[in-house]
């Protein structure tokens, strides 16, 4: 079986939140997103576990509406 390169989690909603230096789309920082496509697999499965974690904590932080589910 190949093995494929990790994806990166750009959905293209491409803008950067000034108060928390996070892409609003993927939630990383514009670090992470300018080395991504120099980032070996373990490197990018890393980004994409402090990704995870924020997505968790902003969904304890900002739970979304139902209309919008």
């Amino acid at each position: 079986m190949a093995d494929f390169p990790v994806a990166s989690p750009c959905i293209s909603v491409c803008r950067m939140d000034a108060d928390t230096a996070l892409c609003v789309g993927c939630l990383r920082t514009i670090e992470e997103i300018a080395a991504w496509g120099a980032l070996d697999d373990d490197a990018r499965k890393s980004v994409l576990a402090d990704v995870a974690r924020r997505r968790a904590r902003i969904a304890v932080v900002e739970p979304v509406p139902d209309a919008e589910r």
